[in-house]
């Protein structure tokens, strides 16, 4: 026969959800019980169907370092007839966004890389490109939005 959660059941069940593999001793320290009473509740909320099974979220391990940021401002040769430029730099995978500009300048790209010398070589590759005539680099240094 089921029993009706008390309010130590559903923290339990609480901590088992933000943690699954917390040990019985961390939760018996949260929920003021002892280690034994806790694994015997555990397996109560198992039986009972409360808890129906533990499982495992597959995914990346998180990066340890944030990606940096960068735009390149590119300006072609012939605004006119540089379309290849765009379609070489929109094929490169660092590439978040590129945007053909009005006004002073051509192209705005977007990076984004693991390292500075991923950046760079993205700027490499950009800069080489026939049909480019210079390039400005700018580091993003913080992003509020």
């Amino acid at each position: 026969m089921k029993r009706a959660l008390d309010k130590t059941d559903e923290k339990i069940l609480e901590e088992l959800t933000r943690n699954a593999r917390l040990a019985h001793n961390d939760i018996a320290m949260k929920v003021n019980l002892s280690r034994n009473a806790v694994r015997l509740r555990i397996e109560r909320l198992e039986r009972d169907g409360y808890i129906r099974g533990y499982t495992i979220i597959k995914g990346a391990p998180p990066s340890e370092v944030a990606p940096i940021n960068a735009l390149i401002f590119v300006y072609r040769k012939d605004r006119m007839r540089g379309a290849e430029v765009v379609r070489s730099i929109v094929s490169m995978p660092e590439i978040v966004s590129c945007n053909v500009m009005s006004g002073d300048l051509d192209i705005v790209v977007t990076v984004e890389a693991a390292s500075s010398d991923c950046i760079h070589r993205v700027w490499s590759d950009i800069s080489t490109l026939p049909g480019v005539l210079n390039t400005v680099t700018s580091f993003v240094l913080s992003c509020t939005k």
